[in-house]
């Protein structure tokens, strides 16, 4: 399994991957941190394209092409924003496996995440690595005959550390 996780520091927008994944809000029209960035890095034609998906539900996602991104597909996610009830995990797990089934359903087969809801959603970050990464390696033992590499891109020392810590995948320091 650790063979297909790798955990990376850097700019998640500039990841040669098939896909990304956007830690979006419902709207998914932008707004900041990794959305926002996301949003810059991809051009116009993203928010273009987005307004015509209507939204998204908290632990759904969806999926648009990269545009200018080096990635030819952005999945985008809603993250739940932390309230600490049981329910909050389900949801943040929804987001990984959601994300990975629309992924396989479009022939993707390498995939960066952002650590989803851990912005301003407040989720806990030890909490949501561990959801993340328990989410992922499930999904990769369930769908051991689909070739997919999933990189955790972790934007600052604090996250990397978190997944580092986790000890689930191959670790570079972009």
């Amino acid at each position: 399994m650790k063979e297909k996780i790798i955990i990376e520091q850097g700019d998640i927008t500039r990841l040669a991957v098939d896909c990304i994944v956007n830690a979006a809000n419902e709207s998914l029209l932008g707004g900041g941190g990794v959305d926002g960035a996301i949003h810059r890095a991809a051009g116009p034609e993203l928010l273009e394209e987005c307004r015509t998906l209507h939204g998204c539900r908290t632990g759904e996602a969806k999926l648009t092409k990269g545009y200018r991104l080096k990635a030819k597909y952005v999945i985008h996610t809603v993250g739940p924003i932390y309230s600490g009830a049981a329910n909050d995990a389900v949801l943040l797990k929804n987001c990984y496996v959601n994300s990975l089934r629309l992924a396989r359903q479009n022939d993707i087969h390498s995939i960066a995440f952002p650590a989803i809801a851990t912005g301003v959603y407040g989720y806990p970050l030890e909490e949501a690595v561990n959801i993340a990464c328990d989410a992922v390696e499930e999904w990769l033992s369930q769908n051991n005959d689909y070739e997919m590499k999933v990189i955790f891109s972790c934007f600052d020392d604090r996250t990397f550390l978190a997944y580092t810590k986790k000890g689930v995948g191959n670790e570079r320091n972009l």
